[in-house]
């Protein structure tokens, strides 16, 4: 089985209030962000989440990006940034190092392609994405929490807030 899902980032200011969101359906989805990050920021973290929202089972992952920095990223240039001591070809170093190396780190043992989509034209769920990360940055921009979302069924996230709502809430992570 394939899971498809859509993730996306938003900076209000870029750098800014930012945020990032992956989603499958309106059952299925997770968001978060920062006080102050940039788009590309936003973007990485949303594709993150996403593998480590589905670490727990074994289904192929169809990524649906609108960056492609984010693709080109994990799919071409991660291999040679690695092979050079985490440096790009000019030998600065990458930006995003942190993001990129947890990204590199759950794609291990991962079934995973991307698809680029044209951000921002009716895409549904590049737009469903893009209104939940956007939603997290305006949030952080008024000083307040984003909606996480529920997460996805069985993940960390769900089964935190499965125990919020039965009243057992505790640290799981």
């Amino acid at each position: 089985m394939t899971i498809t899902a859509a993730a996306d980032g938003s900076a209000l200011g870029n750098p800014g209030p930012a945020g990032w969101a992956w989603y499958v359906d309106d059952d299925i989805w997770a968001s978060g962000g920062w006080q102050h990050a940039t788009n590309n920021q936003g973007e990485l973290k949303a594709v993150l989440e996403l593998f480590r929202a589905t670490a727990h089972i074994d289904d192929d992952l169809h990524i649906m990006c609108d960056s492609q920095y984010v693709i080109n990223s994990v799919t071409k240039w991660m291999p040679g940034w690695k092979a050079k001591g985490w440096r790009k070809g000019d030998g600065k170093p990458v930006m995003n190092l942190e993001l990129l190396k947890e990204i590199d780190a759950e794609l291990v043992g991962r079934r995973y392609r991307f698809t680029w989509v044209k951000g921002h034209v009716g895409h549904e769920l590049n737009e469903a994405a893009d209104a939940r990360a956007r939603g997290a940055a305006e949030a952080y921009a008024r000083g307040a929490q984003p909606d996480a979302g529920p997460g996805y069924p069985g993940g960390a996230r769900a089964v935190t807030r499965a125990a919020e709502a039965s009243g057992a809430a505790e640290t799981l992570f």
